[in-house]
Formats: structure tokens, sequence, C-alpha cells
């Protein structure tokens, strides 16, 4: 049986503004797929259903998992806020299906319900300030480079757009936003009127007008939806008001207007149109030269070429080490790491003693090469298996170093549902505290110690469970097998392998045991 996708657009959030197919395809559907504060705003009609939700910047793997359970013959539903085509997951599925040779003929349904989007919901609170041509641009500068964004501010700037910001701030991107209103100031006047949203039409409602010169004065955030009016915007009783027309020809005055329907279009009354007032002729002879000479093919690469040259540059992105249990760079190993960054990349230690080097290439396979034959360990980054262990006491305490190398040949790179950690210590000490880890393996009297499900972020954070001892040498592989392939097929997207351990109860046949803490927390907000 054939699966659904149906792509649906909720609007702002509040239910009065949810369309009736959008309702009707969430009742539709066997399971919801969604960020989690979507999940929750539209939590009245989902009642009773398979849901998956993940954190905000894993569109990606919500988009596969939609596609997967799509192709079990499930009808999903992939909701957005807003429209679902506009910064939403519309596109990002049909990629995902493009990926995979989908054609519409014989693959999965697919169904886009438009909602309403960001740029119609805040202008309805603003008054009418989308009234002439206008554009939408988002400052996230995670998926897109700043110089192309700065180069769409500085063209609407220009082109007297109204201009509407999506994600303009968030706690770590605080820059784009005052460079936005530095590059449109270069083009408007200080005065021009500003409309803030946030949360529009849902609980937190707020709602500024202020102008492009004092607008950063107020609080902007990832909600908050910035309307910047044209050169012909204005306000009146806290309303943003864009006129229809640059040069009026209408007069809103008087009952009569001083040109009829019929002459506002002849070309005398419309001076500032292309054909300057004047009437066009049209040319037959020019018209024919000119078709003649794409016949001839004399204008083709003119007309194939595209309108905005750039080249966007790859990011290669590799974990780099000296070896599972050396822990020790060499000098020349520095100098071709240094080396393969260049001017423009960049290396990273990060807090999970991982080596990250990020450089922008069209060939990837160069850098990794030149690595290998530094005599580094290569290994992928993201939502995969990452292998690590402790140093042995510099190689004394050497009985397991054979197990780690089998697990990082065997493990390391696999894809999962959100980055699993595997890390193993080579004796009962356990000082390298490799059960923080989400599978902690502990070297003891010849024989591994497993812990499964650490929880190592927040106020709850708590050490991995202790499931087995004395886990013979030989039995350690197939059993991490079984766990590993587990979590792969049932983990939800985004879903950490703690939260997965605590959701199934059971994994193979270690039951789950509740580590959280027994204590009290006031709730505390985000730190970003």
């Amino acid at each position: 049986m054939k699966g659904k996708l149906v792509v649906v657009g909720f609007g702002p959030g509040s239910a009065e503004h949810i369309t009736e197919r959008a309702k009707e395809a969430l009742r539709e559907s066997d399971c919801i797929i969604g960020y989690k504060t979507y999940v929750d705003l539209i939590a009245e009609f989902i009642e009773g259903k398979e849901i998956i939700s993940t954190g905000m910047s894993e569109e990606v793997s919500r988009a596969q998992a939609a596609v997967k359970l799509a192709e079990e013959g499930k009808t999903v539903a992939v909701i957005s806020s807003g429209d679902a085509g506009v910064y939403g997951m519309a596109g990002l599925v049909y990629e995902v299906l493009v990926e995979q040779g989908w054609k519409e003929a014989e693959g999965v349904g697919v169904e886009i319900v438009p909602g309403i989007s960001a740029i119609n919901s805040c202008a309805s609170l603003l008054g009418a300030p989308v009234m002439h041509d206008a554009c939408t641009i988002s400052l996230s500068d995670h998926l897109t480079p700043w110089e192309l964004i700065a180069k769409r501010i500085d063209a609407a700037g220009a082109a007297d757009f109204v201009i509407a910001l999506y994600n303009p701030k968030s706690g770590r991107r605080t820059r784009q936003i005052v460079e936005a209103q530095r590059i449109l100031l270069k083009h408007r006047s200080p005065d021009t009127p500003v409309g803030l949203v946030k949360s529009a039409y849902r609980e937190r409602e707020q709602v500024v007008i202020t102008d492009l010169k004092n607008m950063l004065d107020h609080d902007i955030g990832m909600l908050t939806t910035v309307i910047i009016g044209n050169s012909t915007t204005f306000l009146y009783d806290n309303k943003m008001i864009t006129p229809r027309g640059y040069q009026r020809k209408y007069t809103l005055t008087s009952e009569k207007q001083p040109l009829r329907p019929h002459e506002r279009l002849k070309p005398k009354n419309e001076p500032w149109a292309l054909h300057g007032g004047q009437e066009e002729k049209t040319d037959l002879y020019k018209l024919g030269m000119q078709a003649l000479r794409l016949l001839d093919g004399q204008e083709k690469q003119e007309a194939s070429r595209p309108l905005f040259k750039q080249k966007i540059e790859s990011i290669f992105e590799v974990a780099v080490s000296p070896g599972v249990a050396n822990k020790m760079f060499s000098a020349e190993q520095l100098l071709v790491l240094s080396k393969a960054a260049g001017e423009k990349g960049s290396i990273e230690y990060t807090p999970h003693h991982q080596v990250i080097l990020r450089v922008p290439t069209e060939d990837p396979e160069l850098i990794t090469a030149s690595l290998q034959d530094a005599g580094f360990l290569l290994s992928p980054i993201g939502d995969v298996v990452t292998v690590k262990a402790c140093d042995f006491c510099d190689g004394e305490k050497k009985d397991a170093i054979p197990y780690a190398e089998q697990l990082h040949e065997k493990f390391d790179g696999l894809d999962m549902p959100k980055e699993l950690k595997i890390g193993l210590n080579g004796c009962g000490m356990a000082c390298y505290g490799a059960v923080k880890d989400d599978i902690g393996i502990v070297f003891r009297k010849g024989k591994f110690d497993l812990f499964l499900g650490a929880k190592t972020v927040g106020r709850t954070a708590h050490a991995g469970q202790p499931v087995a001892e004395g886990v013979e040498p030989e039995a350690l592989v197939p059993l991490l097998e079984e766990i590993i392939a587990e979590y792969k097929e049932k983990g939800h997207p985004n879903e950490r392998f703690f939260k997965y351990f605590k959701r199934v109860k059971k994994i193979q046949n270690f039951d789950y045991r509740d580590m959280e803490p027994k204590i009290n927390l006031e709730p505390a907000p985000c730190g970003d």
C-alpha cells in the first residue's frame, strides 16, 4: 500500500487561523512529525496520533523520517508554522524524495497544505504595510552564506521593497540584525516605519511599531518578524500603511476620480512606467531580426546566462585524531593539519575531545589523502557513532587496546538517529569517564562491564546505568551490534540514546531503571 506525505502549514498557531484542509489533513494522518514547539501549538488537533517531535535544527532528519514512514504505507503529516512552502518543510521533503529517485506517478503521494505565512499574519496586526511590492529575507546564515544575504538586503533596500525579515536574531546570532539595519539605512530614511511582531496570534503576542533608526532599542528574537516599510509607508494612529501607488492615479477626497478606469492605463498617464509615457509601436522588422538571431544561436548564450552569479563553496567537515588509543600529535602532523585548513579553514577542539577540521573545498579527497598519509585517523561528524577511548595509561595497560580498535573499525561513523557516543576505559579505575557516554564500556579483570543511557547535560545529568558485568570479550561486539541496530531502527529522529532507552523501557534484555536524581527543580530558561 502506498503511503502519503501531507506537508501542513498551520498558520501563526491560533486555532481560528488553521485552515479546514489543514485540520482534515491532521485528522487523516497516522503520524505527526514536527518541531516540538509546533507540536505543542496544535496539540488539540492531534490527540491520539503517533507523534515524533524533534529540535529546531533537525529539519533534514524530520523529512527523512517522514519519507521512510510514508514508504511503509503510513499517512504522515509534516507540520510547519506559517506556510509550509515559505522557509518551511515542503522543499526539504521534496529534496529527500528527489534524492531517492521519487516519481509522482509511482511513488508515495505528496500534498502541500498552504497556511498563513508570517508576513501576512504579522502585517494584519500592524495595519496594511504590505500593500505594494514586498519580499521576505531570512537573516539566518546557518544554511545561507551571509555575503549572499547581505546582497539581498542591499538589493531589496535599493529597489524600495517592503521587507519582512524572518529569523532576525537568536541568543547566539546577534550581529545579523545590526548589519541589516546598517545596510538599509543607506537606502531608507531613519524615520521609515518598522513593525516588530512577536508570536502573532499566540498567547504571548507582542506588537511594537517603531522606526528604522530605533528598531534595535526593542526586544527582537527568533519569534519576531520585522516588517520594514518602503519610502511611501506612513504611520497613522499607530498603524503602518503603505499606499497602493507611488504617483497617485486616484484621489481619495473626491467621489469622482480625475481619470476614468480605462484612462488610467493609457501610457500618457503613466510617465513613470517603462515606456516613459510614450505609445509603444510594434516594429515587425526588429522582431523578425531578433527571431532570426535566436534561431542562428547568436543570443542563446546570453539568454541562458544566470542573472546572479555566485559560487557557493561546500564546507568539508571531518573529525581528526592521531588514533583510538594514541593521543599524541606529532609536530609533522600538526603542520599537515594546519596546511589542510589553509587561510579559509578552521580547526576546532571540542568539549568532547575531538579535533574538527572545517575547510571550504570542492575536492575533499585531496584533503583526506594528505591527512591519512600523515597517519591521522578520520571520522565523520554529525548524527553518527563516535568511538572514543582512554589513552590506556600511555599504552602501559594495553590489554583492551585491540578491542577499542575493533569497535572503532566496526561502528565508528555509522548513521544514527542522533550522535551515539561509545566510550571505553582500559581498566576498572574508569578515569576517562566512559560511564558518562551513551554506551560505556569498562575493561576489568579481562572482561567488560557495560553501562547504558548516560545523560551528560542538564540539571538531572547522570551516569549510564550498569546493565552487565563480566561480558566475555568475544561477546562484546555482537552484543553492541544488536543494541546499535535496535536504536538505529526504532529511535526517533534527534532522539538521544538515553531518551530512547527511557521511552522503550527495554533494550535487548536490559530493563530501564530511572537514574535521574530525585530533587525538586525550578523551571529554567534555555541558555541560548
